[in-house]
């Protein structure tokens, strides 16, 4: 209270920021209780009605448009850096979240505040529950959880406004509810098995569903690619008029090394070559993610035929970031996080780590969701790890250490697989056996998503 008994600003304003962390809170657990995200039917119907009704927010500012099964994520990161770097607005739309879900919804390169977050959720509220009624009324279902934050994202970019929105599909593409949007630069990073009950059981059935998010007149960047969804991909791009650059084809990684805290990449882009670009993250996947979003800049700024700024393209390179993704959240020993979820994921981890790491005994800290392809994702981790400790994280839907870890016996033996329910006690026997033989040591956690984010903020990481 000031002298003349009026709240100061900063009483006013710790009351302004507990209230919005409440409102905050209240919107988050709405949203949770929909149907899950992975829980979705192939109709856009919904979530077509509400941007109808909300006047097609999606269509005021242009996309580009992100699928595949790995390197989504780091792609979006990397294409909303460079187009920030010249000067536009962006919105970035991605998922999942490692934190807070705000994260998702991004403005100018940041989680947009809760505030901002809130207002859009209460703009189109309204409509979401209209839509549900109807539909429920018709025998379907009620928007999940990923459609409602879709709407959310799409109308907070219209409000800001941004001048170009960066969006990751969820899940597939053809019926991912943020294809509602139309992308003028679709990009298709590298495609492999992964959600197989959903999407197909083999490439060219999952490259089918993710074509979808191609659309008339795009420029679709395509990243690397088994043959047999490169020949799916081009189909689509010809069925709608869309002209198709391809990795290794029209644009490339032409020249790289290993260098302290990243790598130093060379690039031939659709328009230019950028030489000696220095990227802080580590791995061949990355430098392959950094040209897939350079060619997508370079499609978005100018169609494919104006070069990039060089120095522009050089800073924005070199503060790119990839929370989560092969990252280093302690020294002493070293701890890294990874969300690989697959074994194309866990493969590039592994070859990274190899060539970025030179650890005298590295040891998994492993939690793996039921639903994905556990002893795959072991397989490839086994001839990396010197000892595994499986886990779970906190999700609903992790795979019981108990069962994970008679699969890693399996694979491992019994004398390199330690079993530890919790977390937290995992991690702690994890760190102790990277330290047994001295210095040189380390671990890796990985698994899923939250395992990583789970561990990342147990050792005190929260940024993204």
């Amino acid at each position: 209270m000031s002298p003349s008994g009026r709240p100061d600003a900063a009483a006013v304003e710790a009351a302004h920021t507990l209230e919005a962390m409440k409102r905050m809170r209240e919107v988050e657990e709405e949203i949770l209780a929909r149907a899950p995200e992975n829980d979705i039917g192939p109709s856009l119907e919904r979530i077509r009605a509400v941007m109808e009704l909300a006047g097609d927010p999606q269509r005021q500012y242009p996309v580009v448009h992100l699928t595949g099964t790995n390197g989504k994520t780091s792609t979006s990161r990397m294409v909303d850096t460079i187009l920030t770097e010249t000067g536009l607005t962006t919105g970035r739309f991605t998922s999942p979240h490692l934190h807070d879900i705000r994260e998702r919804i991004s403005i100018g390169g940041k989680p947009v505040s809760r505030e901002r977050f809130v207002a859009a959720y209460e703009e189109v509220l309204p409509l979401v529950e209209l839509v549900d009624a109807r539909s429920l009324e018709s025998g379907g279902r009620r928007l999940n959880f990923f459609e409602v934050l879709v709407a959310v994202a799409f109308a907070a970019f219209a409000d800001a406004p941004v001048d170009v929105a960066v969006i990751e599909v969820g899940l597939g593409g053809s019926w991912d509810a943020t294809n509602v949007a139309d992308g003028q630069v679709a990009v298709i990073t590298p495609i492999d098995l992964d959600h197989t009950h959903l999407l197909g059981d083999d490439v060219r059935s999952i490259a089918e569903e993710k074509s979808g998010i191609i659309k008339a007149d795009a420029i679709a960047v395509v990243g690397p690619q088994e043959n047999d969804a490169v020949e799916v991909l081009a189909t689509r791009a010809e069925e709608v008029g869309a002209r198709l650059v391809v990795e290794g084809t029209d644009y490339g990684v032409t020249a790289r090394e290993v260098a302290i805290g990243g790598q130093q990449v060379s690039l031939r882009g659709l328009a230019a070559e950028y030489p000696d670009l220095f990227l802080p993250l580590h791995g061949e996947h990355q430098a392959a993610n950094l040209a897939t979003a350079v060619a997508a800049a370079e499609a978005f700024l100018g169609g494919g035929t104006q070069p990039l700024d060089e120095e522009l393209l050089r800073s924005a390179v070199g503060r790119m970031t990839s929370p989560g993704r092969l990252e280093v959240v302690r020294r002493s020993p070293t701890v890294l996080v990874d969300a690989a979820h697959n074994p194309h994921g866990a493969r590039s981890l592994v070859a990274a780590m190899g060539e970025a790491f030179a650890f005298t005994r590295l040891v998994g800290l492993v939690g793996i969701v039921a639903d994905k392809d556990a002893v795959g994702i072991l397989e490839v981790l086994e001839p990396a790890l010197d000892h595994l400790v499986v886990t779970r994280s906190s999700s609903p839907r992790a795979l019981s250490p108990t069962r994970l870890g008679e699969l890693a016996t399996e694979l491992y033996g019994e004398g390199r697989v330690t079993v530890v329910d919790s977390l937290p006690d995992a991690l702690e026997t994890a760190v102790t056996l990277a330290e047994q033989d001295g210095l040189g040591g380390g671990v890796v956690a990985t698994g899923s998503v939250i395992t990583a984010a789970e561990v990342r903020m147990l050792l005190g990481t929260t940024d993204v």
